[in-house]
C-alpha cells in the first residue's frame, strides 16, 4: 500500500510540474516581443532574462538568482538608451511603425471614460479604420477621433490597416460640426500610412473628402489637439492634424510621403529609404525646430511599446493641460489662433510677390539681339561662308 502511495504521489508531483511548464510556456507566447533589426543585442539580453526568472529549468524546480536578473535587467535598461538616443531617421520610421505600438483604441480605452462610438458618414457606409465618438476627460465632454491600424492580422485587415476612405473622412466632418455646435472639444489620434489609394475611395471622391476635412478642421471654433502616435503620413494625416495643437511622440514620424516613397520617385530605387527619411525631416525633434509641430512627448526606454501604461500617463498629463489653457480662450480666439498658427508655418519675413525695384525685367540689348539672329540662321550662315570660301580660292 506504502509503494502503491508513493507512486500516486510521484506521478501527481510530475503532473504539477507538466502543467507548471505547460502554462509557463503559453504564457511566453502571448508575452512574446517583436524586435526590429538594430535591437538584435537587447533580443539577446531579454532571453537571457526570461531563462533566468523561469523557475521551471531541465532539472525541474530551481531557485531564482536574484542577484543575476537585476544585473541583465540593468544592461538591458543601459543598451535600450544607448540604442535609442542614437536613432537615425530611418530607424525612427521603423519605430513609429512597430508591430506593438499602441494603437489609437488603447489611447482611447486608457484616457477617456463613458466612450460611445459613432459610426457611419450618412452617405455611403461607416469606415472601420477610423474610431470616433464622445467620451470624458476630467470631467469635461470631448470628441475623440482616433486612427486605428488594428492589433493583429484580422484587426488590420478589418480596418485597412489604418488607411481611411472617403467615408472616414465625412464621418469625421459630420462629429466634427456636432462638436462644434456643442462646444465640444476636438481629441485625435494620428495614425496612418497615408489615405486609401484604391479605385473605389477615388471614385467616391478622396481628394474631395481630404481637403473638407482639412477645411472643417480650420473653421471650427472649438479646440483641436492632435496627437501623432505613431506614423503620420500625407494628406490622410494632415486631414485630421489641422489643429491648435500638434503634439508628436518623440518616435513618430510626420511627412508627406513615405521614405520608401520619396526614395523610389527621386532615385528609382526604394533601397535609399535612409537617405530620403533623413532629406525629408521627418522626426519629432526636427519639426519641433520648424514649428511644424508645438511640443515632443517623450516616450519611455526602449519606445512606447515597451512601457504603455507611461506613456498614457504623459499623454493624458498633456492632454490636460492644454485643455486647460483652452479653457480661457474665446471660440473667436480659439479659431483665429489655429489660423495664425498655419499661415505662420514656414514663413520667417513679409515679403511681396514682386519687388517694388524692377531688376527682374531684362531691358532690351542690341547685342542679345544680333546674337540670337546669328545663333538662329547658323547653318545657313556656315553654308554660305563655306561657298564664299570655295569661290575665292577658284578664282585665285
Amino acid at each position: 500500500f506504502k509503494s502503491f502511495f508513493e507512486v500516486i504521489c510521484i506521478n501527481y508531483n510530475n503532473l504539477i510540474e507538466f502543467y507548471k511548464k505547460e502554462f509557463y510556456a503559453k504564457n511566453c507566447h502571448k508575452c512574446m516581443k517583436n524586435y526590429l533589426e538594430f535591437e538584435k543585442e537587447v533580443k539577446s539580453l531579454e532571453e537571457e532574462l526570461d531563462s533566468l526568472k523561469n523557475p521551471f529549468g531541465s532539472e525541474g524546480i530551481s531557485e531564482v538568482d536574484t542577484e543575476k536578473i537585476r544585473t541583465t535587467q540593468n544592461q538591458i535598461n543601459k543598451k535600450l538608451e544607448e540604442t535609442y538616443s542614437n536613432l537615425n531617421s530611418w530607424q525612427k520610421t521603423l519605430v513609429a511603425r512597430h508591430e506593438d505600438r499602441p494603437r489609437a483604441k488603447y489611447y482611447i480605452n486608457k484616457i477617456f471614460s463613458n466612450f460611445t462610438t459613432l459610426s457611419g458618414d450618412r452617405l455611403f457606409s461607416d469606415d472601420e479604420s477610423v474610431i470616433a465618438g464622445f467620451g470624458v476627460i476630467e470631467n469635461k465632454s470631448v470628441l475623440v477621433i482616433g486612427q486605428e491600424k488594428g492589433e493583429d492580422l484580422n484587426s488590420r485587415i478589418k480596418s485597412n490597416f489604418g488607411m481611411m476612405k472617403p467615408e472616414g473622412y465625412r464621418k469625421c466632418i459630420r462629429l466634427m460640426k456636432l462638436a462644434d455646435k456643442f462646444n465640444i472639444p476636438v481629441i485625435t489620434f494620428i495614425d496612418t500610412p497615408g489615405a486609401y489609394p484604391g479605385i473605389g475611395a477615388e471614385q467616391r471622391g478622396q481628394a474631395e473628402a481630404i481637403a473638407s476635412s482639412i477645411e472643417c478642421c480650420m473653421s471650427l471654433k472649438v479646440p483641436i489637439i492632435a496627437f501623432i502616435s505613431g506614423e503620420g503620413g500625407s494628406g490622410g494625416a494632415i486631414a485630421l492634424a489641422s489643429a491648435n495643437k500638434v503634439l508628436m511622440f518623440e518616435n513618430a514620424i510626420y511627412s508627406v510621403i513615405s521614405p520608401e516613397g520619396c526614395a523610389s520617385i527621386l532615385w528609382r530605387d526604394p533601397s535609399k529609404s535612409l537617405e530620403a527619411a533623413k532629406a525629408m525631416k521627418l522626426t519629432a525633434n526636427e519639426l519641433l525646430r520648424m514649428q511644424i509641430v508645438d511640443e515632443v512627448i517623450k516616450e519611455p526606454i526602449g519606445g512606447a511599446h515597451r512601457n504603455k501604461e507611461q506613456i498614457i500617463s504623459s499623454t493624458k498629463e498633456v492632454l490636460k493641460k492644454y485643455l486647460q489653457e483652452f479653457k480661457e480662450h474665446s471660440r473667436e480666439a480659439i479659431f483665429a489662433q489655429r489660423k495664425e498658427k498655419f499661415l505662420n508655418i514656414g514663413k520667417q519675413k513679409s515679403f511681396k510677390s514682386f519687388s517694388d525695384k524692377n531688376y527682374w525685367i531684362k531691358k532690351d540689348n542690341i547685342l542679345d539681339f544680333f546674337s540670337k539672329k546669328l545663333f538662329k540662321y547658323k547653318k545657313i550662315l556656315i553654308i554660305a561662308l563655306v561657298l564664299i570660301l570655295a569661290g575665292f580660292l577658284y578664282l585665285f
